[in-house]
């Protein structure tokens, strides 16, 4: 099975001569998205220590005023010549004076793009770029790449077409209604701006192709392709006869570039569809994977895969960290990318050799009909993983009597014990870890002092539950199946509180309303503008409860003409109590700080707290949580990221609690760290959302003056 690495042999020698250490990193800089330039989340400020760190308090408040119903900020802010870069709820992009707070510009890409600003979804940053007076920030909004002045906040006219570039084009497909959406900042590498998206998670989905514009013009320069074209490396791993119709493998979670040697590590999520793969046979490379690309060209330098044949939607979820780390008494300049499936994986960034052995091991095989899954999937002796890595009977919560017979009662058919079990046919099966890690989008922190990566992660079990499909009889079912029954469920109850119901919607709705909702979008919903009219109107009728519309469905504009699941995933649904607990003992928020010269764990405790809980007599909890931990030079790491609307501050060597402080709103993001007139400040973005409370604040922490 050849998942592992291509090396171009010249590069090779060139990239071998400059495997010593080379140029020191700027520990204090935190231009970029993950903070220094190798996504460290590493600060060498050290004016806040172990020993005052207790002293902490509001320094300045920003409320950019226009949040909304699930609206959220995942936003990490970067810091450049005394600005604060960052984004909004509705993805306005601003500049604050990054010692008071005070805004200094606010960008709206609809001042660009035309009409009235309803854009939902997130950003999670944004990429700075400088050439003498030429400084400029780069974002997405939407489908569109944009170029703003980075001291005025007036876009860039000669910046693709006034200003911006549509990322649905230049995908070398015949295609351009793509969903589409730019959440991730892109990376920057000389005058190169390298950028993923995020797709749709269904047949409908664009190919997931790595592209680099021209930062000066707009233009694209290269393009790699996830999904290989004919006669490329990797498209033996797909079926011949279907892959041209296939989407996704792409890159969400943002990159890292090693500038001194010029690669971009890019890590890529899951093929579609996501859970039944019968229509892309084969191991399916660049899906799953981390690719090693020339920063300067787009070649391919190495890859590995870390998924063969994905069917449980294990992307990889954050941009990897370039470390540096002593093993067996030698220097190693690695890459780490942590996972959904509560593994790291590391490498050598020049060779792709694994600093510790992956074993390719047996895997349990999937029984749906026309589904071939891999007979093995890679495992990484070391670093150990930062959580559980199965889900048993003694697993079920039992902190009572009565829950515990919730949980058992949900999972009376269910198969659970195995991390590798695919979807079945017949019985629901625990998926643990769940959807949303082991590790999420808010990354790990690196200290390159002590050679500790610290990681966040949800140990919190999901089912998947597999529903035949019947070829619909009704054309609204089978519209809506295709465009939102991953997410909502194919009996349209949805989630709550992060992902509503759709029952009762003709109640909060009109036809022109709801057809409205769909082509802007809200919250965490995309907009789905991008699909037929007559589509849209099927879909209304149907979520409105309204009579079919006697239309053929040959008429439709379907959502892919030839390529059509055999099973569908029967919505995302964690497993949890009545009461919204979840369905494992806790904790269900971890933290863990792991030796990298070793790969062995130091210390781990929970994350979070549930408040009920503890004064029921039960010890801190942990809690789901999203967003990243960072690391410093004064022996502290901060991270907020938890639903209990905190942020944190632990002795980085021993995991204790030094502070905590009450947020706005839940700090889905990953802090800031950076230092203004001689002051250290730390800024974490309050947009709450993820099933708690939206905000629009983002909070800045300092020590009180002397």
């Amino acid at each position: 099975m050849n998942h592992l690495r291509y090396l171009t042999l010249g590069f090779f020698l060139i990239l071998a001569a400059c495997q010593e250490k080379t140029r020191d990193i700027d520990y204090t800089d935190w231009s970029h998205y993950g903070g220094p330039e190798d996504g460290s989340r590493y600060s060498a400020l050290s004016q806040i220590t172990k020993e005052n760190v207790s002293q902490l308090e509001v320094a300045w408040t920003y409320h950019t005023e226009d949040a909304s119903e699930r609206s959220q900020i995942q936003c990490q802010p970067i810091v450049v010549n005394g600005l604060l870069y960052g984004s909004t709820p509705k993805l306005n992009v601003f500049a604050l004076d990054a010692g008071t707070g005070i805004e200094v510009w606010r960008f709206d890409p609809f001042q660009v793009l035309g009409g009235e600003n309803s854009w939902a979804g997130t950003n999670r940053g944004v990429s700075y770029w400088e050439d003498g007076a030429d400084k400029r920030i780069l974002f997405g909004a939407g489908n569109w790449l944009m170029a703003v002045d980075a001291l005025t906040g007036k876009p860039i006219p000669s910046f693709g077409e006034g200003g911006k570039v549509d990322l649905r084009k230049d995908l070398d497909t015949d295609r351009e209604d793509f969903l589409i959406v730019a959440n991730a900042p892109g990376v920057v590498y000389k005058d190169l701006l390298i950028i993923g998206m995020r797709l749709s998670e269904g047949l409908d989905a664009a190919p997931g192709h790595i592209r680099a514009y021209n930062i000066r013009t707009g233009k694209r320069e290269w393009i790699f392709h996830t999904i290989p074209k004919e006669g490329e490396a990797g498209y033996e791993t797909w079926d011949p006869s279907t892959i041209s119709q296939i989407g996704g493998a792409n890159n969400w979670a943002g990159m890292t570039v090693d500038q001194d040697r010029g690669i971009v590590f890019v890590p890529t999520g899951s093929a579609t569809y996501d859970f039944w793969g019968g229509n892309r046979a084969g191991d399916n490379l660049y899906a799953n994977s981390l690719l090693a690309l020339n920063a300067e060209t787009g070649e391919r330098i190495w890859h590995f895969q870390a998924v063969h044949h994905d069917v449980w939607d294990r992307d990889f979820p954050a941009n990897p960290n370039l470390i540096r780390i002593q093993k067996d008494g030698k220097w190693i300049d690695a890459v780490a990318q942590i996972s959904k499936q509560g593994m790291t994986y590391v490498f050598d960034r020049v060779t792709g050799e694994p600093v510790w052995p992956i074993v390719e091991t047996p895997v349990t095989q999937s029984t749906l009909g026309g589904e071939f899954t891999s007979p093995t999937q890679p495992i990484p002796t070391l670093p150990e993983p930062f959580m559980k890595m199965t889900f048993q009977k003694n697993d079920i919560l039992n902190l009572k009597p009565e829950w515990e017979a919730n949980i058992q009662a949900q999972l009376e058919n269910a198969l659970m014990g195995d991390t590798w079990l695919p979807p079945n046919g017949d019985h629901p099966i625990v998926l643990f870890p769940g959807m949303d890690g082991g590790g999420e989008w808010g990354g790990a922190s690196f200290d390159p002092t002590t050679q500790t990566m610290y990681v966040n992660a949800n140990q919190i079990p999901w089912i998947i539950q597999m529903t035949a499909n019947a070829n619909f009889e009704n054309v609204g079912q089978a519209v809506y199946t295709n465009y939102c029954g991953n997410c909502h469920g194919l009996e349209l109850k949805g989630n709550p509180p992060a992902i509503p119901s759709l029952i009762g919607l003709k109640e909060k709705y009109s036809p022109d309303s709801l057809d409205l909702l769909l082509r802007k979008g809200r919250g965490a919903m995309p907009a789905f503008d991008y699909i037929s009219k007559e589509n849209r109107a099927v879909l209304v009728d149907y979520l409105l409860g309204k009579a079919e519309i006697k239309t053929d469905k040959k008429e439709l504009e379907s959502v892919n003409s030839q390529l059509h699941p055999r099973y569908y995933m029967n919505g995302y649904k964690k497993l949890v109590t009545k009461e919204g607990l979840y369905g494992s003992n806790p904790p269900w928020g971890l933290l863990t700080a792991i030796d990298m010269k070793t790969g062995m764990k130091k210390w781990q405790i929970p994350l979070g707290e549930i408040d009920s809980l503890s004064a029921q007599g039960f010890a801190p909890t942990g809690t789901e949580n999203y967003g990243g931990p960072v690391v410093t030079a004064g022996g502290i790491l901060f991270i907020a990221a938890t639903k209990d609307e905190k942020i944190r501050a632990f002795d980085k060597e021993t995991g204790e609690l030094l502070w905590e402080a009450k947020l706005p709103a839940s700090g889905h993001a990953t802090p800031a760290v950076y230092e203004k007139n001689g002051k250290q400040f730390l800024v974490i973005a309050c947009g709450g959302g993820k099933g708690t409370k939206s905000g629009d604040a983002y909070v800045a922490f300092a020590l009180p003056e002397k």
